[in-house]
């Protein structure tokens, strides 16, 4: 949807999405820490008005800022003065509603504190960017629940074109031609991931596949590439769920960071 603005010149961006789950459950995955971190990235937050939220984007940095608005389990607000060098704040603003047999309606906005369109593009990125998480919020909420989880993200860019890169990503990984519902596993190496395929998605823009994780253990990966202006990215977050999540990310980490840097980075 494109960027709307009022007769004040403020610019924002929304989003709507019903998910699976009570309002306690859908608030803790949306305002605490350990919920952001087991369908997002890793996340700490301060539970109070006024209180820290830092996003930890591994090898995309980090972004912090100041919890505005804290009413659970209804509304969740922060604001992020220094996300990008050079931009205004931008606020976020998040509602959980429910709804019978255990679903909620979430609202998630974005609100950019400037008055001309200099920052639009990046207010309409963020929005395009939540699509694929959302598939694994879903995934969470429906599976996982309340289950302890540990993340991480790995990413490469490359001088590839979006449709060769996309290519050779899942010819590489096996999941060429992948439908939903069909159970899927990637090579050996660096890592066997088995699961079944949940979501696909081909634009010009991204392209990506969803698969709910048997093995190693049980969990999410979100696989993907989308284009930028040199070329394109490859990215990789797995989210792993379990008393032993964190260990097994310790353990896929490296092996996937390794195996991105080594295949893809600066390709093409």
């Amino acid at each position: 949807m494109p960027v709307k603005k009022d007769d004040a010149g403020n610019r924002w961006v929304e989003m709507e999405l019903i998910v699976p789950g009570t309002p306690e459950q859908v608030w803790h995955a949306m305002a605490t820490g350990a919920g952001n971190t087991a369908w997002f990235t890793k996340t700490q937050v301060d539970e109070h008005v006024g209180g820290t939220i830092r996003f930890d984007f591994g090898p995309n940095g980090a972004s912090t800022g100041e919890v505005t608005a804290w009413e659970p389990p209804r509304r969740f607000a922060y604001i992020e003065r220094e996300w990008n060098e050079g931009a205004p704040p931008v606020a976020t603003e998040i509602t959980v509603t429910g709804r019978s047999g255990d679903r909620c309606v979430v609202r998630m906005v974005h609100s950019l504190f400037a008055s001309t369109d200099d920052w639009d593009d990046q207010l309409e990125g963020f929005e395009s960017g939540w699509p694929g998480f959302f598939q694994v919020l879903r995934i969470y909420l429906s599976y996982f629940a309340g289950k302890s989880a540990a993340s991480f993200l790995t990413v490469a860019s490359t001088g590839s074109t979006h449709p060769e890169l996309w290519k050779r990503l899942t010819e590489t990984l096996g999941l060429s031609g992948a439908n939903v519902g069909e159970e899927r596993s990637t090579p050996q190496q660096p890592e066997r991931l088995t699961g079944t395929v949940e979501h696909v998605r081909q634009d010009d823009k991204q392209r990506y596949i969803v698969l709910r994780l048997d093995a190693p253990s049980t969990g999410v990966a979100l696989i993907g590439t989308y284009g930028t202006d040199n070329g394109a990215n490859v990215s990789l977050a797995i989210y792993l769920y379990g008393d032993d999540a964190e260990k097994h990310a310790a353990v896929s980490r490296p092996k996937w960071e390794a195996w991105i840097k080594g295949t893809f980075a600066s390709s093409g």
